[in-house]
């Protein structure tokens, strides 16, 4: 199983506040930990940001993370609403 890092204050304190408001983050999350790959729609991304993930977390909110094999982490890197991005 994976662990979940987050990268920065502001995207700690976003992803807070989005779990507040919506309780199936948590689930959603605890599955992601199990398979980063493949769970709750994550997809490799591309262009400039090539190397990194996505997931949707509900609705338009998704969350942008990158996958350590080595260490079993999650990185999380950003979280919002598709225009953030």
């Amino acid at each position: 199983m994976y662990e979940i890092y987050i990268a920065n204050n502001k995207t700690e304190k976003v992803l807070k506040r989005y779990m507040k408001e919506r309780r199936d983050i948590t689930d959603k999350l605890q599955r992601l930990k199990q398979s980063p790959r493949t769970e709750i729609d994550a997809h490799p991304l591309h262009g400039r940001l090539a190397g990194k993930w996505s997931c949707w977390l509900g609705s338009n909110i998704r969350m942008i993370y990158s996958i350590d094999d080595t260490k079993r982490r999650i990185i999380v890197e950003a979280v919002g609403t598709h225009t953030v991005y």
